[in-house]
């Protein structure tokens, strides 16, 4: 019961961390239909930027702070580049974000070095936010938690119940005539990126003290991040939630189970008769294969739903 319990909310903590970094890329990818390879780099950005300034101003300060400077960054990269090439397609659009990651990388490693940098938990927020069956769990995961449930909140109700949301769900389908109405719509897609920047710093401001701050933080989650997306459905905010959740809580299951892929196979039943080959891959223990689950994750749901767990378009 106590192996269950703690993995089941550190696996939601993981969870709810993927969803602040998956809702970003969501809200571009539905609002302006761009898949923004840079978007786990201005996670990076955001954890560097609340370290510099956390050693000037604090940690609290540093959660306003850091998310706009990023936030503005991406309006500013939507304006002067996104925005001159979205009209050759979606090709372009892939490159100059991917190479984006490539220079906010390299930026990254002249100004901060290529090891990582000492961004700690706030000291407010250290120490344990109850105990467990024995086991703490640390006050610093719930408060990731809490402002993964707030931003989703947040989200939600200036989607669907603000006339702004109103105006950028509809100049995606009806540019035309939200131009009429008098809306400038590529300002609108400005602030969309500019937004989604911003939420992807946030959680680098809410993870990279959590975890680590080094220049291949990106890389790390990266790839998790569009498993994500594709696997709730591409656009759906409810969908990248609910996919956080479940890969959250495989991977972290996966990785606290210290038993063999045989083992595990015996526990829940199944008498497996494997020949050579296959006897030595069930003999990898399941904490070593949970780094593949997601994709495994991946390839099942584009099998059998293409269109995602929520999602409403296929692909």
């Amino acid at each position: 019961m106590e192996f269950f319990t703690i993995s089941l909310l550190n696996g939601l903590s993981y969870g709810l961390l993927l969803f602040m970094l998956s809702s970003g890329l969501t809200l571009i990818f539905s609002m302006m239909g761009v898949l923004n390879f840079a978007h786990a780099s201005f996670y990076m950005v955001g954890a560097y930027f609340a370290y510099s300034v956390t050693e000037l101003l604090g940690f609290w300060p540093a959660l306003l702070i850091a998310p706009l400077l990023v936030g503005l960054f991406g309006a500013v990269f939507e304006k002067l580049c996104l925005r001159r090439v979205h009209k050759f397609g979606h090709v372009p659009e892939l490159l100059i974000t991917f190479g984006l990651s490539y220079i906010l990388l390299e930026l990254v490693q002249l100004v901060w070095g290529r090891s990582s940098v000492d961004y700690r938990v706030p000291a407010g927020l250290d120490g344990p936010l109850f105990t467990l069956f024995g086991t703490q769990f640390p006050t610093y995961r719930g408060f990731m938690m809490l402002v993964a449930v707030l931003m989703l909140i947040s989200i939600w109700l200036l989607l669907t119940r603000t006339r702004i949301g109103l105006v950028i769900q509809a100049a995606l389908t009806h540019p035309e005539t939200v131009e009429t109405l008098g809306h400038n719509v590529p300002r609108v897609f400005m602030l969309v990126f500019g937004g989604g920047a911003a939420l992807a710093g946030l959680a680098g401001v809410i993870g990279g003290n959590a975890f680590v701050t080094e220049p291949g933080m990106a890389a790390t989650v990266g790839s998790v991040i569009f498993v994500v997306v594709v696997v709730g459905g591409m656009g759906s905010l409810a969908g990248a939630f609910l996919a956080s959740l479940l890969i959250g809580i495989l991977q972290t299951f996966a990785v606290a189970i210290d038993s063999s892929l045989l083992g595990a196979a015996g526990m829940a039943g199944l008498s497996i008769t494997p020949d050579a080959f296959g006897y030595s891959l069930l003999k990898l223990k399941v904490s070593q294969v949970a780094p593949i689950l997601p994709y495994v994750f991946l390839v099942l749901i584009l099998i059998f739903r293409p269109k995602g767990l929520l999602g409403t378009r296929e692909g």
